[in-house]
Order: C-alpha cells, then structure tokens, then sequence
C-alpha cells in the first residue's frame, strides 16, 4: 500500500499521530500498542480506528511527515555554497530531524522489514542522504576545503550516511537502561563531521578542531 500525505488539523487525527509519535521515541514503537495511544488520549480504541486501522497505517503517516523534513533539511540550498558552516548546519539540521523521529531509527530494521511502504521511503532518503553528502564533499573539494579524490568522496559520502542512520541505535545499544537524551544527538552529529575530517583543510579543518575542543575529543 502506498504512503499518502495526509492533509490533518489538531482534531482527533492529529492528536493520534502527535501522541504516538510521543509514545513511539519513548517506548519504541513495537512496545507502543494502539491500546497504550486511545487510553493516553483518553478516547475508545473505536475511535482511534475510526482514523487508523491499524497501528503500521500511523507509522507510514509519521513517515510522510519525516520524509519532508529530511528533504528540507538535506536540500538546503546553502549547503551547495561549499562553505563548511553551512555543511554544518545541514548535519545539525538533519540530526534535528532525526532527534524528532528518533523511534524510527531506534527500530529501523524492524520497522523497515515489517512496512514495505515505509522500507521504500527510507531507501529514497537513504538514496538522497548520500547524494547530498557527495554534493556536500564536492563543493568542499572544488573550495580546496578538502582533499579527497571522486572515489573517496563516494565512499566518504556512504559512511557518513551510516553513522548518521545507525547513530542512535549505537548510543541505545551502549546504555539501553538510560534515556536519550539530547547530549546523544549533537555527539552523533559532531561524530559525522569527525568522519570527515582527515580529509578537511583550511577552515574546515579549523572548525573541526574547534568543535572537537568543544565536545572535549581528543
């Protein structure tokens, strides 16, 4: 079944998919059920059904909410410039991103394997992630801000997008006891910067001593 956008207010429809979306990045999704969201909402589960017929129907919508906000973040058109500071807002931005729809990538395999719908949108932004990243590392070399050869931009680009898609299943997997917090996301988005930077020169290189100075990296 294919994703479709849905137009919504704050009427019961968007309080369903506000508050699993609550729900989902603090229990995880699979140990969300539809029963957990109705009594949290204070509705029947009639009603939530009403809406969604099923709790993987309120996953995909979450998803198209998540696919447009990775899509802004990721074409930001003044991460085309090759100005590093705006490469760094673009992995800030992104991690955002990532921060709010964190139960996704908590449980990506799971999800990904369960909702065929959702595996095909995740592979679109897999896709974009690393075709913006190859942009990112590009504009970066054409700025003599990095050196790295084409295929090292490609490779470089495709770990980028791995630390980024698997850094909060890492932190989870460290501590699964304690809750993410904050903290775990700007590691994750400096640890991305940090995988590039063998490669960067100039103010690139700068800002990567400063904001490892900042993280306290050695």
């Amino acid at each position: 079944m294919a994703i479709k956008a849905a137009s919504r207010t704050k009427g019961t429809r968007g309080r369903i998919v506000d508050e699993s979306l609550r729900l989902f990045n603090e229990f995880g999704e699979p140990d969300t059920t539809t029963s957990l969201i109705a009594a949290e909402l204070a509705i029947s589960p009639g009603n939530l059904y009403y809406h969604f017929r099923s709790k993987d129907e309120i996953v995909e919508t979450l998803c198209v909410d998540f696919e447009r906000a990775m899509e802004s973040a990721l074409l930001r058109p003044e991460a085309l410039t090759g100005d590093v500071d705006e490469v760094w807002c673009q992995i800030r931005d992104t991690f955002d991103v990532v921060w709010r729809y964190r139960f996704l990538y908590r449980d990506l395999n799971n999800i990904v394997t369960r909702i065929r719908s959702v595996e095909v949108l995740f592979r679109r932004i897999l896709d974009l992630s690393v075709e913006s990243a190859a942009r990112a590392c590009a504009r970066l070399a054409e700025a003599g801000e990095m050196v790295a050869d084409e295929r090292e931009r490609r490779a470089l680009a495709d770990n980028l997008v791995v630390v980024a898609s698997y850094w909060l299943s890492f932190e989870y997997a460290r501590a699964p006891r304690r809750p993410l917090g904050e903290a775990a996301l700007r590691r994750g988005a400096f640890q991305v910067l940090a995988v590039a930077a063998p490669y960067l020169r100039g103010r690139s290189r700068a800002l990567y001593e400063k904001l490892a100075e900042e993280y306290r990296v050695a």
